[in-house]
């Protein structure tokens, strides 16, 4: 089948996609965007995760064909050109990137809760988090990334 969609605001047709494939297969494998990483395959561990109509969800949940007509952001899309996003650069620069498997889905996660929740408290950073699974760094970092990021979008965002 044809799929029609717009990903990182760009309107995109992908020819040849089977309805059962995954979107993440056509992200990665015919879209060209490595970011959202294929681990698990079965939505537990967050790092395929993408915004679908501006919701994030587990691309790898996502059959290519349910994505017809929507739009995707993926944590590519999430950048300005070269200047990466607050959440994006607030990872860095806490140390929050150990492997980097699992730091698209958790920026995503973090994208969408520092956007949704003005200075948000620990407890709704663990929960917003909680589909996500890292293997490297212990959260602690992860953590202060997200806090770093939700002061600074708090700082930039009219009142």
């Amino acid at each position: 089948m044809r799929l029609n969609l717009t990903v990182n605001d760009e309107p995109r047709t992908v020819d040849e996609v089977w309805e059962g494939q995954s979107l993440l297969f056509v992200l990665r494998d015919q879209l060209g965007l490595p970011g959202s990483k294929n681990a698990c395959e079965q939505g537990e561990c967050g790092s395929c995760t993408v915004y679908l109509d501006g919701t994030p969800v587990c691309s790898c949940l996502v059959a290519a064909g349910q994505a017809e007509g929507r739009n995707v952001r993926t944590v590519e899309g999430l950048a300005d050109g070269d200047h990466l996003d607050a959440v994006q650069q607030a990872f860095v620069e806490a140390g929050a990137v150990q492997c980097g498997f699992c730091t698209p889905g958790l920026i995503v996660a973090a994208h969408e809760l520092v956007h949704r929740v003005t200075a948000p408290t620990d407890p709704e950073i663990r929960e917003a988090l909680a589909g996500n699974l890292c293997r490297c760094t212990g959260y602690e970092k992860i953590l202060d990334a997200v806090r770093l990021a939700s002061a600074r979008v708090g700082e930039a965002e009219p009142a």
